[in-house]
């Protein structure tokens, strides 16, 4: 093992054996290497003659571009755009999120917490948490309703085992009971790691503040019972919240809980500020420790530095100017009133007595999605039935399960929506019977 990875496993041994027992055996190999890009850093600020450590090339005191890019891109200067940004990211823009993050969580508190590390958008960010916590065999405790591709990033890629609890209640609320019966599994094992998406995908649900106690309660009596604990919160659509549910992440409760529970906050400005081409991303971990923080992050930039190098620069820094900007809090507040009466129309709409004999819901709240729960027709039937018929597409989670992106639809042309679902189902049953007969 590389001498500067043994060091950073020494202070972690040192200051909490927790996240050192946590780390996956890639997390314990990772370092950050003292190699081009760290002599670079060094040169940048004490070569003022001549800079000649880093590959990119330099004319007339800026980096080196075409002038038909650079027109294109004349609100920044050439030094915004072209040169490598650093693996963890842009300084600037780190310093920014961490300052949306407090003013996002109020209760979250600045020393319980490290600088946010730039990845490319949230897939990149949950593979990096993965690389650096999950082993083959590892169990990974997450919602039945999840995004699908947590299969290709925890289990295929890390060889992780995926067990599932039951989102819902029979109240239809967060189901504590369950996830605490998943965690209690791993008293012996004596490592989990827990996965919450909220708002969740595919449902759109976020929980309410008696869920949220429930939560901490049951991942702190895990910690304190021995169980080392990694949580990670994919916060893709953070803020998107239009009802009844909590409206800070669960980092800022999580952060400080305990020593032997590591949260780690997954979250970017692609689905918050609806810039998903630009794949810019987040990952920031908590501890009341900075020791450990800057252990994390080394070996994290080490991890960057041997998969994407780094994000992209340009990208960061557009993101960086919209953070800035006067107008950001405004425009983002027109967006979300927009998506919030599509998510209040849409539950107006799925409630209509007519539609109760073929489908209920699961409860939705925030984020981009609501799921129907179909009754009597297969969830993959219906969606090919719906793309092919009427040109409508949707997603078949399983086969009860169908997921509508309310986001991606109009506000007047919901109801259409729903009608043509609605006589999808039918004509399917109408088919069933016509064979039946």
């Amino acid at each position: 093992m590389n001498e500067l990875a043994k060091k950073l496993n020494d202070d972690l041994l040192k200051y909490n054996a927790t996240i050192y027992h946590l780390l996956s055996q890639l997390g314990k190999k990772l370092y950050y290497p003292k190699g081009i890009l760290s002599q670079s850093a060094e040169a940048s600020k004490k070569a003022t003659r001549f800079n000649a450590t880093i590959g990119i090339a330099i004319e007339n005191d800026a980096p080196m571009h075409f002038n038909h890019i650079q027109e294109t891109l004349q609100e920044y200067s050439p030094d915004e755009v072209y040169p490598y940004a650093p693996p963890p990211g842009k300084l600037d823009l780190r310093l920014e999120w961490k300052r949306k993050l407090l003013r996002d969580n109020p209760s979250l508190k600045e020393n319980h917490m490290g600088l946010p590390i730039t990845t490319n958008a949230l897939t990149h960010g949950l593979s990096v948490a993965a690389d650096l916590f999950v082993d083959e065999n590892d169990v990974i405790i997450l919602p039945d309703k999840y995004w699908g591709n947590y299969q290709t990033i925890f289990h295929i890629r890390r060889g992780g085992e995926l067990k599932t609890f039951s989102l819902f209640d029979e109240f239809n609320k967060f189901n504590v009971q369950a996830l605490k019966e998943r965690l209690m599994e791993q008293k012996e094992a004596g490592k989990a790691i827990v996965l919450l998406n909220f708002p969740n995908n595919p449902t759109g649900y976020t929980p309410g503040e008696e869920e949220v106690q429930g939560i901490i309660s049951v991942l702190k009596e895990a910690a304190e019972l021995g169980i080392d604990v990694a949580v990670i919160l994919d916060d893709a659509y953070f803020g998107l919240f239009y009802g009844d549910s909590v409206k800070e992440s669960l980092f800022s409760r999580l952060a400080g809980l305990h020593p032997k529970l590591i949260p780690i906050k997954v979250d970017g400005a692609t689905k918050e500020n609806y810039v998903w081409g630009l794949r810019v991303g987040f990952l920031t971990f908590a501890s009341e420790n900075p020791e450990i923080l800057a252990v994390l992050e080394q070996k994290t930039k080490g991890l960057i530095r041997g998969t994407i190098s780094s994000s992209s620069h340009l990208s960061q820094t557009i993101i960086l100017r919209s953070l800035q900007s006067s107008r950001f809090e405004v425009e983002k507040h027109e967006k979300h009133e927009v998506m919030k009466r599509r998510a209040i129309k849409v539950k107006e709409i799925v409630r209509n007595k007519k539609y109760q004999t073929v489908w209920s819901f699961y409860p939705f709240n925030s984020g981009y999605f609501m799921c129907l729960k179909l009754k009597d027709v297969d969830a993959e039937e219906l969606r090919l039935h719906l793309l092919n018929q009427y040109g409508v597409g949707t997603i078949a989670i399983n086969s009860t399960d169908l997921r509508i992106a309310f986001s991606c639809v109009e506000e007047e042309d919901l109801e259409e929506l729903f009608e043509l679902i609605y006589i999808s189902i039918k004509d399917l049953l109408t088919k069933e019977v016509e064979n039946y007969v």
